[in-house]
C-alpha cells in the first residue's frame, strides 16, 4: 500500500503521538507526512531561511525533519549543525526527535548551554586559569549589593530589581547607562533608576571580588572571547557550519550578537518564529530580528506555516479573532491560521461571582471531563501570575482531582526518580538473582515490583503534598514502562534503563498523570486537549502595570498563546469579586470584547497585515567584491523516480542503479574512446578525465548545451571549460576539437567509482 499523502490524512500533528517511533529507513522517508510548506522547510537546506510559523503548525517538526533530512541525504554533517532554542525542555525535545529520525550527533542546546560549553573549553587558552564559578541564583548577591548601598529591598522589589539587572545585561547596558536606557525603553523601574544603577554596579563588583559569574555573563564573556580572539572564533566556525534557531522572536540583542559571531560571514542559517507569540520583551527579547530578517538577508527563502494541526476550527477562529484587533508591528505580520481538524465544541465563556466560585466551577468541569475519558494529564488551568494558583490547587484537591504545578523541579532531577533509576539499574544488572523480581513476569511487572519497594501502589495516596508528588513520579515511570513494552515487546529491563538514561540526557520526561497548573508564560510551547483560562479580568489581563500600547499588546499576545494551547476544549472565565460577598467591582478583560457572546469590540481592524501560507524566494544576492559567488550542493535526486540519492555512484549517475537506463551505448563507446585518448596524451588514469559513471550519465542525458552538461555530477566548472566543447561535439555526432587534460583535480573521483 502506498504511503498516505498529506492531502489524504498522512500529515501528522504538530506533536508526534507515537512514543517510540521507528527510525525512517531512508532520507526520503524523513519527508513522509509533511505538508507542502513543511516539506519546503525540510528541503531548503541552504540558508538563509526564515520560517514564519503560527501556533500548532508543526514548526518543531519542520525544522527537526529539515536537519534529519540534510543529515540522512549526506548534505549536512551531524557534528557541524548547531540548533539553539530557549529552554532546556525544548532542546531536549529536539534532541529526542532527531534521535528518532536517525540524526543523532546534532548539537541541540539553549543559547546559554552552547555558550557555556565553548567558554569552558576556551577559557584556559583565552584568559588563563579556571572559569569562574557560575552563580545558581542572583537574588542573595543582589540583596547584599543593595545592603552595601544602604538600600533595603522587600521580596517583590528584590525580584523586580533582579529582572532589571538581567534586562540591562542582555541589552548590553552598563550600570552607568541604566537610568537613560530604562527611560528610553519605557521601563517602569521598581526603584529610583539611579539606585538600581548603583545596586547593579555593586553587584558586578561583588561578583568580581568573589570570582563568580552569572548566566548573562556566560553570553557576554563568550561574545567577548569571540570578538577579541579571531583564532578561537575561526575554530568555532570550523566546527559549526549550519545553524538553526527556534523561537527566533524571543532573541535578545546579546543573543543576536552571539549568533552573528558564530556565523561570521556565512549565511547557512535557518530561523523559525512567530511575532504573535512574542511574550518575553520584559527580559529583553524582541521580534525585530525576526521581522527584519528579509532586510538583513534579501535573498532569503521565507516559508509561512499556517495549517494548524493542533486546534479545532472553533479554537482557531477565536485565536484569529483576538489577533484581528491587535495593533503594532507584530500585528502587521500576523499569520491567519487555518485549522486542519474536525469541528468540535465551541469555547465556553463563564462569569462567576467570586474567585472561590470560579475555582470550584473550574474543578467541577475538569472532573466531568475526566469522567468522559479525557486524561487528567491532557487538561491545564492557565493563569496570568503564579499567585493565582493556590485557590485552584485547593479546589482540585477538594474535588479529588490530581494536579501538578508547572515549573517545579525537572523530572529526572527529582530525588525519587534518581532513586528509582538506581534501583532499576541494579535489578537489570542482577536479573533473576534480585529478590524484588521474584514472581514478576514481563517488563511492566518487573518495574512495578521494583518501584513497589519505594512505595508505589496501584492506587494514589489521599490528599496532596510530598507523598502524592512522590507517587506521581513513580506512576509516570510505570506508565512509561508499559508504553515501552507495547512498542517493543521483546524489550528487557536493561533496555528500559538505557531508554531512561537517554531521556534523562535529553530532558525528555514522561507524562505525569495530573492536571497541569501553570502561568501563561510557563505554558509557552506546550499543548493539552482541554485548557481552562482563568482570572481573565481587567487589571489581571492586561496586568495593571501594562500602560503603554506595546505593553498592552504583549498582554494580548499572552492570551493568544493561552488560547492556542488548546486542542479541543477551551474554557475562559473571570470573577466579579475576589472573595464571597465582596463588592463586584471587576470586569471581564477588554480582550474578550467582541469575542464573547453579547459583547462588542471597541474597534475592529479587519484583516490588515494578515500573512497567508506559502513560500517566498528571494533573489540572488550579489557576491561581495573580489569574492566568487558561493555555490551550494543541493540534495541529489534520481531523475527517474525522484528518490534522494546518497550513494556516490548513484549521485554520479543521477539515478538509482535499479531504475531503467536510457543509455545511448554508441555514444557511451565514443565518449570512452575519446577519454582514452585524453588519458594517453597526459599519461594519467582515464578516470582523471571523467569517471565511468559520469560518462554514463552524459550518454543517458545527451546534453545539447553547456548548461545541461554543467549540472551532471562529476563535470564541474573547470572540466566544463576544459572538455565541454569536445563532449558536446561528440554528443552532437561531430568530431571533437582535441582538448588536453591537465591532471586529476578531484580526489573524490577515485578508482572506486571507475
Amino acid at each position: 500500500m502506498p504511503p498516505r499523502t498529506w492531502q489524504h490524512g498522512g500529515v501528522t500533528a504538530a506533536t508526534d503521538a507515537t512514543l517510540f517511533p521507528q527510525v525512517p529507513a531512508t532520507a526520503d522517508a524523513v519527508l513522509d507526512g509533511l505538508d507542502p510548506e513543511q516539506r519546503e522547510v525540510a528541503t531548503a537546506l541552504h540558508g538563509p531561511v526564515c520560517v514564519l510559523a503560527g501556533a500548532g503548525t508543526g514548526k518543531t517538526r519542520a525544522i527537526t525533519h529539515r536537519i534529519a533530512y540534510g543529515v540522512r541525504a549526506g548534505i549536512l554533517q551531524p557534528a557541524s549543525v548547531l540548533a539553539v532554542t530557549f529552554t532546556a525542555r525544548a532542546a531536549g525535545e529536539m534532541r529526542g526527535r532527531l534521535r528518532q529520525l536517525g540524526a543523532a550527533g546534532v548539537q541541540a542546546r539553549t543559547f546559554h548551554s552552547a555558550a557555556l560549553r565553548q567558554l569552558q573549553f576556551f577559557w584556559p587558552r583565552a584568559i588563563g586559569g579556571e572559569l569562574p564559578r557560575l552563580l545558581d541564583r542572583k537574588g542573595p548577591l543582589i540583596a547584599e549589593a543593595a545592603a552595601r548601598c544602604r538600600l533595603r529591598l522587600d521580596r517583590n522589589e528584590l525580584r523586580d530589581v533582579t529582572g532589571e539587572v538581567e534586562w540591562s545585561k542582555v541589552t548590553q547596558t552598563v550600570p552607568a547607562d541604566y537610568p537613560a536606557a530604562a527611560a528610553k525603553a519605557g521601563r517602569e523601574a521598581p526603584r529610583d533608576p539611579a539606585e538600581i544603577g548603583q545596586i547593579y554596579a555593586t553587584y558586578e563588583q561583588l561578583k568580581r571580588d568573589r570570582g563568580t559569574i552569572d548566566f548573562e555573563d556566560v553570553l557576554l564573556l563568550t561574545v567577548g572571547v569571540l570578538q577579541d580572539r579571531h583564532d578561537i572564533a575561526e575554530q568555532v566556525r570550523s566546527q559549526y557550519q549550519h545553524f538553526v534557531v527556534d523561537e527566533y522572536q524571543d532573541v535578545s540583542p546579546l543573543q543576536q550578537r552571539l549568533l552573528e559571531l558564530w556565523l561570521g560571514d556565512r549565511d547557512s542559517l535557518c530561523v523559525v518564529g512567530d511575532a504573535s507569540q512574542t511574550i518575553y520583551s520584559f527580559t529583553g527579547a524582541t521580534p525585530d530580528h525576526l521581522l527584519d530578517f528579509r532586510v538583513r538577508h534579501p535573498h532569503a527563502t521565507v516559508v509561512k506555516l499556517v495549517r494548524d494541526y493542533r486546534s479545532t476550527p472553533q479554537v482557531v477562529h477565536l485565536a484569529n479573532g483576538l489577533l484581528s484587533r491587535a495593533r503594532g508591528r507584530a500585528a502587521e505580520h500576523r499569520l491567519e491560521l487555518i485549522s486542519q481538524r474536525e469541528p468540535d465544541t465551541e469555547p465556553v465563556f463563564t462569569e462567576y461571582a467570586d474567585e472561590p466560585a470560579e475555582a470550584e466551577g473550574t474543578a467541577r468541569r475538569i472532573r466531568d471531563l475526566i469522567a468522559t475519558g479525557v486524561p487528567a494529564s491532557e487538561i491545564a488551568v492557565l493563569f496570568r501570575i503564579n499567585a493565582q494558583s493556590e485557590v485552584y490547587e485547593q479546589a482540585l484537591a477538594d474535588a479529588g482531582v490530581p494536579y501538578q504545578l508547572r515549573g517545579a523541579e525537572r523530572f529526572f532531577e527529582r530525588p525519587e526518580v534518581r532513586e528509582a533509576g538506581a534501583k532499576l539499574r541494579g535489578a537489570a544488572r542482577f536479573g533473576g538473582n534480585d529478590t524484588l523480581l521474584a514472581g514478576a513476569t514481563g517488563l511492566p511487572s518487573e518495574v512495578r515490583a521494583v518501584l513497589s519497594d519505594m512505595g508505589w501502589t496501584d492506587r494514589p495516596p489521599a490528599g496532596s503534598g510530598a507523598v502524592r508528588d512522590r507517587w506521581e513520579s513513580l506512576a509516570a515511570l510505570v506508565r512509561l514502562a508499559e508504553d515501552f513494552a507495547r512498542a517493543r515487546p521483546t524489550a528487557t529491563l536493561a533496555d528500559l534503563v538505557a531508554e531512561l538514561d537517554e531521556r534523562a540526557g535529553a530532558q525528555h520526561a514522561p507524562t505525569v498523570e495530573g492536571v497541569t497548573l501553570a502561568s501563561l508564560h510557563a505554558a509557552k510551547g506546550l499543548e493539552w486537549d482541554a485548557v481552562f483560562l482563568v482570572g481573565l479580568t481587567e487589571g489581571m489581563l492586561p496586568i495593571h502595570h501594562a500602560r503603554t500600547d506595546e505593553q498592552v499588546e504583549e498582554e494580548r499576545r499572552l492570551l493568544y498563546v493561552g488560547i492556542t494551547r488548546a486542542r479541543r476544549h477551551l474554557a475562559l472565565s473571570w470573577s466579579l469579586a475576589r472573595s464571597p460577598g465582596g463588592r463586584p467591582s471587576r470586569s471581564a478583560s477588554r480582550f474578550l470584547d467582541g469575542l464573547r457572546p453579547g459583547s462588542r469590540a471597541a474597534g475592529h481592524r479587519g484583516g490588515a497585515g494578515v500573512l497567508r501560507g506559502g513560500v517566498e524566494r528571494g533573489g540572488s544576492a550579489p557576491a561581495a567584491p573580489g569574492r566568487p559567488r558561493r555555490t551550494h550542493r543541493s540534495p541529489a535526486r534520481c531523475r527517474v523516480c525522484n528518490r534522494t540519492l546518497t550513494d556516490p555512484g548513484e549521485m554520479k549517475l543521477m539515478r538509482c542503479e535499479e531504475c531503467p537506463s536510457e543509455l545511448d551505448e554508441a555514444l557511451y563507446d565514443r565518449l570512452r574512446d575519446w577519454r582514452a585518448g585524453q588519458a594517453a596524451r597526459t599519461r594519467q588514469p582515464a578516470y582523471c578525465v571523467f569517471t565511468d559513471k559520469t560518462l554514463m550519465a552524459i550518454a543517458e542525458v545527451v546534453p545539447t548545451a553547456a548548461e545541461e552538461l554543467a549540472v551532471i555530477p562529476g563535470v564541474g566548472r573547470r572540466k566544463l571549460d576544459r572538455f565541454g566543447a569536445d563532449v558536446l561535439a561528440i554528443c552532437a555526432g561531430e568530431e571533437p576539437g582535441g582538448a588536453v587534460a591537465e591532471g586529476c583535480e578531484d580526489g573524490a573521483e577515485n578508482s572506486s567509482e571507475k
